[in-house]
């Protein structure tokens, strides 16, 4: 789990064709400014920006936002063609790979050097570039990337996430099915098919806003990505059982558990933070269930955990992480993350899954979960939880998937790629806690 949610919803996904006046050019290089200075998420810098100049329509507002998050994207690529990093020629440069018709439109709004000097980066495109640029990532994340893969894969990794992210939906079969679903998409105009992996999942092209949809309203769907939905699929809860989301956040795959289990038994979402658990609730109101208990708590060893020692089936920990494997959805996080943090965070993740494996009964379940792409984050997790506590043995992933019909070649431990799975990037490992008898 990032530590930030990676669900801009300032625009509409797809490049919106508006004629590009000079002044609409100069408040989207303003809006691009401000997303440069990092103190905080992109979408939530733009949301600010885009209230305090209500004058902006909807049309406006979605090819500012489509160009800031272009330059995110590839933000080391658009600052090394640029003069020095110039705003200007990097909110020019992005808005031209949006549209062709927006590359027309943007030709009045630019002066004559600048039409001159974009023509010349027009026929750079293919030139060869630093695996950094072409990459489009920082060096100290490359550089932990390559502890466990080739400059290949790297490379193949950053240019993956520079695309965006399609807009992948999970059916709550409690309310309908996912034929049924998929119907009703297609017969309001959505472009929509099912997806290779989750027997839950719809992708819509063109990201379109569904808040309003009778779909969303009535919770018959809920925006959850096909890889995160696989996480949840591996815990496999199963009715009647107790059931704990450790690390619950807005409580997206907390709904998916409480389907799983057809909401019965006890589902327990934990999170740190009372306005994610707000929001929970809001998502909880419109599901259907009733078997979910959302509660904040102080920290992972709070004492209110104590009374489900030992007495958990299955616990999900989707731990907090640098949200690397989201890139596509956060660009900006490549660039608002460090390389201390991920040392930080190792901490805290090995805190929270001890913690975690103290509510696993014997022969219960635990899935250790981020998604992130860094080893640090997931296999030496893993392998020192191991270690220290040889009550636990590994399940291979792969059975598991195989058993519930999911076709995925992915060994003991489930690794995800967008480049490979189309999914954002997850790491899953699961755990069994031995029987006394074992």
């Amino acid at each position: 789990m990032p530590p930030e949610s990676h669900h801009p919803q300032v625009s509409d996904g797809s490049a919106s064709v508006t004629p590009v006046r000079p002044a609409l050019l100069k408040m989207g290089c303003a809006a691009l400014a401000e997303a440069l200075d990092f103190s905080s998420p992109a979408d939530v810098t733009l949301r600010h920006f885009f209230k305090r100049h209500p004058q902006l329509g909807r049309r406006d507002r979605g090819f500012i936002a489509e160009t800031v998050f272009a330059v995110l994207r590839r933000l080391r690529y658009f600052t090394h063609i640029s003069d020095a990093g110039s705003v200007r020629r990097m909110f020019i440069a992005a808005a031209d790979t949006l549209d062709a018709r927006a590359r027309r439109e943007l030709g009045p709004a630019l002066s004559s050097n600048e039409s001159l000097w974009l023509a010349q980066m027009r026929q750079r495109v293919n030139e060869p570039l630093p695996l950094g640029v072409a990459a489009d990532l920082p060096d100290w994340l490359i550089e932990r990337m390559l502890a466990a893969m080739t400059q290949e894969q790297v490379l193949a990794i950053g240019q993956a996430m520079q695309q965006p992210a399609p807009l992948d939906l999970r059916v709550n079969t409690l309310l309908a099915t996912r034929a049924e679903v998929l119907a009703a998409l297609r017969g309001s105009g959505y472009v929509v098919d099912s997806t290779p992996y989750s027997p839950l999942c719809l992708r819509v092209q063109g990201k379109p806003t569904l808040e309003q949809h009778p779909l969303y309203l009535s919770g018959k769907v809920e925006v959850q990505d096909e890889g995160s939905q696989l996480l949840g699929l591996l815990l496999a809860p199963r009715r009647r059982e107790m059931v704990v989301d450790f690390c619950a956040g807005a409580g997206g795959k907390t709904l998916l558990l409480g389907q799983l289990m057809r909401s019965e038994g006890a589902l327990y979402a934990f999170d740190v933070s009372a306005s994610r658990m707000m929001r929970l609730r809001k998502r909880l109101a419109r599901s259907g269930l009733n078997n979910v208990h959302p509660e904040v708590i102080a920290h992972e060893n709070d004492v209110g955990l104590k009374r489900l020692a030992g007495k958990i089936d299955r616990v999900l920990v989707d731990a907090p992480c640098t949200g690397t494997g989201t890139l596509r959805r956060n660009p900006d996080l490549k660039w608002r993350q460090t390389d201390a943090a991920v040392d930080l965070l190792r901490v805290k993740q090995a805190a929270i899954l001890d913690a975690a494996a103290r509510l696993v009964k014997f022969g219960g379940r635990l899935v250790y979960a981020t998604c992130s792409l860094l080893p640090q984050e997931n296999d030496e997790i893993v392998d020192d939880f191991l270690h220290k506590h040889p009550e636990f043995s590994e399940q291979r992933c792969q059975r598991i998937l195989d058993e519930t019909g999911i076709e995925i070649d992915c060994g003991d431990r489930l690794r995800l790629l967008p480049q490979v799975h189309g999914t954002d990037g997850f790491f899953a490992a699961v755990l069994q806690r031995r029987r006394a008898t074992d």
